[in-house]
């Protein structure tokens, strides 16, 4: 299994139809600084955070790392999606060793229900299929968020099991590149 490290990061953005998947910049901050406070955003992620607690946490250019692309309509930023190691010591694993790359998202509420984090994690999961060939990818979401479990379908993604973790029914699913190429 390759380390998300192993790779040339930044890739060169990626555009899709009505995206742009590049590394984050100074100038996201602030809308970083909105995804960690909305709790709509945070609902099925532990709840937010308060803003001027994330005023004084949050780096000059937040989520610059391997793995971790800013998604951006219009020129503004509207969400993320991360491709990360899941850690080995908590539950939901296809491999024993664990570390399973898998795939999370966030989009400000504005945008949501207009296709943008389908388009976005389509595109994500294209570059890492180029970048890690036949590796599977993982993803985890409470059953309560029924719109993120149907666009893990969406992106190919197959149930594998539920367990009870962070006090609530968890979705994990796997996507093969071989039968789940996503939308």
């Amino acid at each position: 299994m390759s380390a998300l490290e192993s790779v040339a990061w930044p890739p060169d953005p990626i555009r899709t139809e009505r995206l742009v998947l590049r590394e984050a910049e100074a100038g996201d901050r602030a809308a970083f600084i909105e995804l960690f406070a909305s709790a709509d955003v945070h609902a099925y992620l532990g709840g937010p955070r308060p803003r001027d607690e994330l005023e004084r946490a949050v780096p000059e250019v937040p989520g610059r790392r391997p793995g971790v692309f800013v998604a951006v309509l219009d020129g503004a930023m509207v969400g993320t999606v991360s491709l990360d190691r899941r850690d080995a010591e908590r539950p939901g694993h296809i491999r024993p060793e664990g570390g399973e790359a898998e795939l999370g998202y966030m989009f400000l509420p504005g945008v949501w229900g207009c296709g943008y984090a389908g388009e976005a994690c389509g595109a994500a999961l294209g570059w890492f299929d180029g970048a890690f060939p036949g590796e599977p990818v993982v993803l985890c979401t409470q059953t309560a968020n029924v719109r993120s479990m149907r666009l893990a379908v969406r992106l190919g993604f197959v149930e594998v099991e539920r367990f009870e973790e962070f006090g609530a029914e968890q979705w994990f699913g796997v996507r093969s590149p071989l039968t789940g190429a996503g939308s």
